[in-house]
């Protein structure tokens, strides 16, 4: 990919002549203007509100039913000339209906609520469809135009329509009306964009370019400026996080995109974007930044309970946030977490939804994964059904994402909850309890077919109580009844809802399964093996992705479950770090098998951390596959080290606190009097993200292979993978135990001044199926047997070895 630097950043630009354009979907304009009253979280989820992406299969269903005279998806759009910009506002109608008599725009809604409950139409959804008779009027130059709403249940399919005819005068005031109310925010937008290219136009790289930067930084942005993906392995020194951001900014001043997002798995990589970017506001650039905050640390209340009854920032939002975001994004252009407080206290709004609509107009978006992949939590805002924009998805740390969308994409539920929750709905509704107790009577049937677990063709019966099910409780949570139990049973319901949702995603990359857990209790789960088509769908909701991480090996695996296109980029970035740097050595006489687990075999990995940390004094972290095999190990090395008199140990802990974490990482200080040997295990919280430079870690040694622990649904991934790739074990074990023995040793050497010994305590590292996964900087590899092991590390720092 690599070519003349100098034609990285031409971009072909408009013509001087053309008016700069606005554009807005018909959808965010009547969402956006006309919303009002309370946030209210005591009905059903979806009532009165669309049910977003569940709903397109029934409006196809019902556009199918349609005669000749229904046209489907019609797509519409008008452009808006203003003295210094063109308004370009489109969407798509849902149908148009054309008869002899009368013109009609059709917007369907799915929705979970009865619709008999409804008495007219939901006026945004009713301005949706005004706004394209509006703009289908006026190009047919028709002098009336009537509306039609017509709203399906999603589980029983039952409709209900409203119709209703307006003349051409009436529905143009209307419209001019709500144009009118925009048009401060479209002159926002077009003053910052403006702003913001010019500050972009005149940034440079922050830094002087290390071997390898300027070929990674161009190879970023001619994948964006073609609209393609890239995965970048980018060890550690290649500055990946500036070398990502800078061309991406950049793409964005050269109109090649509209917003980057930032998408991390970890508190301490959004910490490290934000810091990218104020890099380049020391050079001036005026892009409006936020970094997007878990709602339970924002939220103003001891308890989130999200209605007017229990908060009063909830009690008349609407009416006021449109004003606090406003007013805030003509003051600020880091909107931190203390600014959005701030701001919310004294509009008296939530702070939480604050947040997510002030992302609707900054440049730049630093998030979890959740905001974009997770299907119950993603920004609605950006990604609802039908929509895309020109967005660029940096994904850091990205050999986190494929378990995480495992997670997201799969659902889970339990017999025993159903039994419960009968119980207890018998006293407020008959109709759910009986559905309950037939369902629970399909899950026993399925229970006393699995012996351990069970891996099922199809549930339908199952599910078309679950459906019928999910529909009852929609009804009853309309009704203002309270009882103790409540909260429970709605959170019930949103597990029973995202079932439902994963069930209509059900194809060749699921599996369905049940289980007998360790607990007693049975499970129903469908199993998201293959992540990359849901991923896939959520990346094509903007222009072009970049996954990088300085663990995406192999590189082939990870392009495989992250994406299901086949004409992917990817990079191997040089690291300015040296051989030199580091001892890099594996353990012969040593190994964590299981079979292999005894008394003696704990003891000889104790002395190798005795006599490897003797070579140097200085702070050591050990990473263990388990917490129990670290206890092993832990109590014999507390024999040879003669009770503490020679090193400093500690240990990590289960369930760790923030304020414990910190007080772990904070005794790897530079200036200790003994050595510190810190006890962690593989893929936790000290395993990746955490950033101890120089003297504060001098080495890590990586006890076992990282294999993760057996279960029923690791085989169920193996042998997915055996039979799709012909690679059960390498899929469902080598591969993520390796990642995590590469996160582990990465804990050593953070800057090019840095020296460190990464030792790896298991024979196995020896075979070929695990070389073949060692990034290119260790070719080095040493072999060293326990007796060996103090001299070979005296030597590395003594400058006797060479590398």
């Amino acid at each position: 990919m690599h070519n003349d630097y100098a034609s990285f950043f031409i971009h072909k630009r408009k013509a001087a002549i053309d008016m700069e354009q606005i554009k807005i979907s018909v959808r965010n304009l009547v969402e956006f203007i006309l919303r009002s009253g309370d946030i209210d979280n005591r009905h059903g989820r979806a009532a009165p509100k669309e049910a977003m992406q569940e709903g397109s299969r029934i409006h196809r269903k019902i556009q199918r039913r349609m005669g000749a005279s229904y046209q489907s998806e019609v797509p519409l759009k008008i452009e808006l000339e203003r003295e210094r910009y063109t308004m370009i506002l489109e969407g798509r109608a849902d149908g148009l209906i054309v008869e002899e008599d009368d013109t009609a725009i059709d917007e369907i809604k799915g929705i979970y609520q009865d619709v008999n409950f409804l008495e007219k139409p939901v006026e945004v959804h009713l301005a949706q469809a005004k706004c394209y008779a509006y703009i289908y009027a006026v190009q047919q130059n028709l002098p009336e135009i009537s509306v039609q709403m017509t709203y399906c249940n999603l589980d029983t399919e039952e409709i209900r329509r409203f119709r209703e005819s307006y003349s051409f005068l009436e529905i143009q005031e209307w419209f001019e009306r709500l144009i009118a109310a925009y048009e401060k925010w479209a002159d926002f937008q077009y003053e910052a964009k403006i702003e913001r290219n010019t500050s972009i136009a005149k940034l440079q790289f922050p830094f002087p370019y290390r071997e390898g930067q300027r070929e990674l930084a161009g190879d970023v942005y001619r994948t964006i400026s073609r609209g393609k993906i890239l995965f970048i392995q980018a060890p550690t020194g290649t500055g990946k996080t500036i070398t990502t951001v800078f061309p991406a900014v950049k793409a964005v001043g050269e109109g090649l995109a509209d917003k980057v997002f930032y998408l991390t798995a970890k508190t301490i990589t959004r910490t490290v974007a934000k810091e990218a970017f104020d890099l380049l506001r020391e050079q001036g650039y005026q892009g409006r930044v936020i970094t997007i905050t878990a709602k339970e640390k924002l939220c103003f209340c001891e308890e989130m309970d999200c209605n007017p009854v229990h908060c009063m920032y909830a009690k008349g939002h609407y009416d006021r946030v449109n004003d606090a975001v406003f007013h805030l994004l003509q003051r600020e252009r880091d909107i931190t977490r203390e600014a959005l407080l701030h701001q919310a206290e004294e509009f008296q709004v939530c702070p939480f939804e604050l947040c997510l609509d002030v992302s609707l107009w900054v440049d730049d978006i630093i998030c979890d994964y959740n905001y974009v992949f997770d299907p119950n939590v993603y920004l609605k805002r950006f990604f609802s059904e039908g929509t895309k924009g020109d967005y660029l998805f940096l994904v850091d740390e990205a050999h986190n994402l494929a378990d995480r969308a495992r997670e997201m994409y799969s659902a889970v539920l339990y017999k025993e909850d159903f039994l419960k929750f009968q119980k207890v709905m018998k006293v407020h509704s008959r109709k759910c309890a009986q559905l309950l107790g037939r369902c629970n009577k399909h899950l026993l049937e399925l229970k006393r077919q699995c012996e351990t677990y069970e891996v099922l063709d199809q549930i339908g019966d199952l599910v078309f109580d679950l459906i019928r099910l999910g529909s009852l409780m929609e009804e009853f949570f309309q009704k203002e009844i309270n009882f103790p139990e409540k909260k429970e049973v709605q959170e019930f319901y949103l597990k029973l809802r995202h079932f439902l949702n994963m069930y209509e995603r059900i194809d060749e990359n699921y599996v369905i399964y049940t289980e007998h857990e360790v607990e007693k209790r049975f499970k129903l789960k469908l199993f998201c093996v293959n992540p990359a088509v849901n991923l896939q769908e959520r990346l094509d909701k903007g222009k072009s992705t970049v996954f990088f991480s300085a663990t995406l090996l192999p590189i082939q695996y990870y392009k495989k479950l992250l994406s299901a296109k086949e004409d992917n980029y990817a990079v191997y970035a040089k690291t300015v770090f040296e051989q030199r740097q580091h001892f890099l050595a594996v353990g012969t006489d040593v190994s964590s098998k299981y079979t292999r687990r005894t008394e003696r075999e704990f003891g000889k990995i104790a002395d190798y951390i005795y006599q490897a940390a003797k070579g140097k004094k200085g702070n050591y972290m050990v990473f263990f596959p388990s917490y129990k095999m670290m206890y092993q190990v832990w109590e014999k090395f507390l024999e040879i080290n003669h009770a503490l008199e020679e090193a400093d140990c500690i240990c990590q802990e289960s369930g760790m606190t923030e304020q414990e974490r910190e007080v772990f990482l904070g005794m790897f200080s530079e200036n200790r009097a003994k050595t510190l040997i810190g006890f962690c295990v593989m893929g936790g919280i000290f395993a990746e993200g955490i950033d101890l430079k120089r003297e504060a870690l001098i080495g890590v040694f990586v006890v076992g292979t990282g294999l993760p622990q057996i279960s029923n649904e690791r085989e169920i991934l193996k042998q997915f993978y055996q039979e799709r790739e012909g690679a059960g074990f390498e899929y469902a074990f080598r591969y993520p135990g390796m990642n995590k023995v590469l996160q582990a040793a990465g804990r050593v050497i953070r800057t090019k001044e840095d020296r460190g010994v990464i030792l790896l305590l298991d024979e196995r590292f020896l075979e070929e199926g695990y070389q073949r996964l060692f990034p290119r900087e260790w070719e080095n590899l040493q072999q060293v047997r326990v007796s060996q092991v103090r001299r070979a590390v005296e030597e590395f720092w003594n400058g006797e070895w060479e590398g």
